[in-house]
């Protein structure tokens, strides 16, 4: 389908094609990048997966993101000339973590006490977000005898350590240490949620809450700290984009993470084996579009996001259609 649009603009499919993989996977600086916005797509994955299995649709993992931003820039505005690196930054990380759980704890309480929706609390919450950081950032925290709406750069003290830095030798890119973390993350994401009794908890309310309460388990509670979890995952986005990137903050530095990391739960079914996988199918459009929209300018960022619904559309909203052939030929005949 993707190739008919493509055709139908009156580009070789073939040709766009080849020049998508080779900008992803074709040479060290695009493989950098394309790890580098994986990196926040398996946290945003992540995020949104911890709240599935809590049976929630955590929609609002943008405006956590904005949020964690904010805990970040504060923390850097006010420290990164008086503390030390190894202080500062998990200073940063744990500020980033705590403005997302925060801001993601107030869907939830209203989700578990007063029965609000959580995808209607979390959309609004989005625009809430944006609009308190434009205002933020424009007025407050903007650099001094700035035009633009971006803070001061951030000490070279606070910087995460890019991986051409510590691997002699690598293309330089903005690919850094929160990949690491990233992994590291979604191994530890699988031991708590399939290896834990809260992750028990959590799957048990995702599944049935209402067998959950006649087992004793506190809905509200399970829905509360699932929520406040899958914030704290999405302000590690943030943390790879400001720390580790761009080094100071602006009022489009989260560029839709939250979203995708939708479609990158969906397409990894919430497993995060499934989501490291997606979150590079993704990293891997967003590096390589941006190449093929360099090469080809008839392709532009929507047609890269239509190719992208498409994706989604296909392997994800359609899974059902092909299952039953499938299946029937693993089945076994009766004789």
């Amino acid at each position: 389908m993707t190739g008919f649009v493509t055709w139908m603009i009156g580009e070789n499919p073939w040709e766009c094609l080849k020049l998508l993989i080779n900008g992803a996977f074709g040479y060290g600086e695009g493989i950098g990048y394309t790890l580098f916005y994986t990196t926040s797509f398996i946290f945003a994955g992540l995020a949104v997966a911890t709240a599935f299995h809590a049976g929630l649709f955590n929609i609002g993992g943008e405006g956590q993101a904005y949020l964690a931003g904010l805990g970040v820039t504060l923390v850097m505005l006010g420290f990164d000339h008086t503390l030390p690196s190894y202080v500062l930054i998990p200073l940063a990380v744990l500020a980033a973590m705590g403005f997302g759980a925060a801001w993601a704890y107030i869907p939830a309480y209203l989700q578990a006490k007063r029965g609000s929706h959580i995808v209607v609390t979390t959309i609004m919450f989005n625009f809430i977000a944006y609009s308190l950081m434009l205002y933020l950032i424009s007025h407050q925290l903007i650099e001094a005898g700035s035009q633009n709406p971006t803070t001061r750069l951030f000490g070279q003290v606070g910087w995460i350590p890019q991986m051409h830095e510590l691997i002699p030798g690598m293309p330089s890119s903005p690919l850094n240490l929160c990949f690491v973390f990233a992994l590291l993350a979604a191994g530890l994401f699988y031991l708590i949620v399939w290896h834990s009794r809260w992750g028990f908890t959590l799957r048990t309310v995702g599944t049935n809450d209402h067998a959950a309460r006649y087992a004793g388990i506190s809905v509200s509670a399970a829905i509360i700290v699932a929520m406040c979890m899958s914030g704290a995952l999405s302000g590690l986005s943030s943390v790879n984009d400001l720390l580790g990137s761009s080094h100071r903050m602006n009022v489009l530095f989260t560029n839709g993470v939250g979203f995708v990391g939708i479609a990158v739960a969906l397409m990894g079914r919430n497993h995060p084996v499934g989501i490291v996988l997606s979150a590079l199918l993704f990293g891997a459009l967003t590096q390589g579009g941006s190449d093929l929209s360099f090469e080809k300018p008839l392709i532009t960022r929507e047609m890269i996001l239509f190719i992208q619904g498409l994706i989604i559309l296909f392997c994800g909203a359609l899974e059902n259609l092909f299952e039953p052939f499938i299946a029937s030929l693993f089945k076994r005949k009766d004789k």
